[in-house]
């Protein structure tokens, strides 16, 4: 199986009021082009159709330009399969709702059938095969790995030891799970009127981390459990001081005293509260708060010019080690995320 482009080239360049999401078209009348394109949205993946000249593929949508996440409509015009396996993995979790028609998973050895009150999620390290109807025309989210996996360790707090597998049956019409959807239908919708509102700077961000956010909280995936149990407790106030204290100076030469300091506990104690319910120590959380901080910043400056000083503005003074740092928590370079925001 060949390799695909892992990020999807958007097809315009933002307007001055900083739009964060982009416009996307599709159509393609033969199998290589449609299974080109949907590469570019979630990943290599094999594409079988019964009738090729009956193909006739359009996908159309939004990417959200923050963690690379698209919302959209696709459709084949054909019955199709896609086939996903361990040598060609898919790079996203592929989330999707048919409006008309019906789809079918096949997957861990069941069935899982599709209709417009029922949804699909499939995780990208499965083996699995999609058959769609080719009545079916489908919303589909699409949520790069390394997207989830980021958000998820925000809300737990600590490093993930394995990669995030959803139960494939997604409710579409009760509970918190109708409750997702019904959030997607509104941002397409409002992302289709081409208003300036949703795609803000300083709006985006916050929509996609929803929206992952409520994927996370609403459908079962094996750390479930674990999520519901660190929603429950709460943080302790001498940790609430600490992480305060390091936002509100991260830009500044804070050292691990000033953190004892502003938390008002012991050192061991400092420590083994920052492992427990942040999944780091202090001084790693500042190193990770800043990165965030940097990828933020580039997004909305977008000058490639312009990394050594927003790394340095943000306490970075070895660039070099700022940019092994950087790839090694983004899966890419800080030049990397300039061109895939800037095309």
């Amino acid at each position: 199986m060949r390799a695909f482009v892992k990020y999807l080239v958007p097809l315009a360049m933002p307007t001055p009021a900083a739009k964060e999401s982009r416009g996307l078209d599709a159509l393609r009348n033969d199998l290589e082009g449609a299974r080109e394109w949907m590469a570019t949205i979630c990943g290599p993946h094999g594409l079988k159709v019964r009738s090729p000249r009956q193909l006739h593929f359009r996908h159309s949508g939004t990417v959200m330009r923050s963690m690379a996440s698209t919302l959209g409509y696709v459709e084949y015009g054909t019955d199709v399969t896609v086939s996903i396996d361990d040598e060609a993995p898919l790079n996203c979790y592929s989330v999707s709702l048919p409006l008309t028609g019906q789809q079918e998973l096949a997957a861990r050895g069941r069935l899982w059938l599709s209709d417009q009150d029922r949804g699909l999620i499939l995780s990208p390290h499965e083996t699995q095969d999609l058959a769609i109807t080719g009545n079916c025309r489908k919303i589909i989210v699409s949520i790069p790995r390394q997207a989830l996996r980021q958000v998820l360790e925000g809300l737990l707090q600590r490093p993930l030891d394995a990669p995030v597998t959803f139960e494939p049956h997604m409710d579409a019409a009760n509970g918190d799970q109708a409750a997702w959807w019904r959030m997607v239908r509104f941002l397409l919708a409002e992302m289709g009127t081409g208003g300036p509102l949703f795609g803000h700077q300083h709006m985006a961000g916050d929509l996609e981390q929803a929206l992952l956010k409520g994927l996370l909280l609403s459908q079962p995936h094996n750390f479930s459990q674990e999520l519901a149990d660190a929603m429950r407790p709460s943080c302790p106030q001498y940790l609430l001081r600490a992480k305060q204290f390091i936002h509100d100076n991260a830009r500044e030469d804070i050292s691990l005293e000033d953190i004892e300091r502003a938390a008002g506990v012991s050192r061991y104690k400092l420590f083994d509260g920052f492992k427990q319910h942040f999944g780091h120590a202090p001084m790693a959380w500042l190193k990770k708060h800043r990165l965030e901080a940097v990828r933020r910043d580039l997004l909305s400056d977008r000058s490639e010019g312009n990394v050594s000083s927003i790394a340095m503005n943000w306490g970075f003074s070895h660039l070099s080690r700022f940019a092994s740092d950087y790839k090694e928590l983004f899966g890419e370079t800080p030049s990397q995320t300039l061109k895939r925001a800037g095309r």
